[in-house]
């Protein structure tokens, strides 16, 4: 069984495939990124990368719905699977 990061980086490489398969959000997604369609496959091991993809993906319910429809994940599931990538793990305020 893949341990809970594993996971949230398969859901990650997911999304990132999701989002290529769309033309409009990948362009918004690169230009929001600062990446290039060439640092694409590169970056798809990185970790923080992967968070970056998560996190855009979390800004629009419309889009957190139109992947997890297209995959079959829950709806809760990207937003679970950030939480477990780098820098996902909310700090105490105090």
């Amino acid at each position: 069984m893949p341990s809970r990061e594993d996971a949230a980086g398969l859901l990650a490489l997911q999304a990132l495939g999701w989002l290529a398969g769309n033309d409009a959000l990948l362009a918004q997604f690169l230009a929001a990124s600062g990446a290039s369609l060439a640092d694409l496959s590169a970056a798809a091991g990185d970790q923080a990368f992967l968070a970056s993809v998560l996190d855009f993906l979390l800004t629009d319910d419309a889009w957190v719905i139109a992947f997890c429809d297209a995959t079959g994940h829950r709806y809760t599931e990207p937003l679970t699977a950030r939480a477990f990538l780098c820098g996902g793990q909310a700090g105490h305020w105090t």
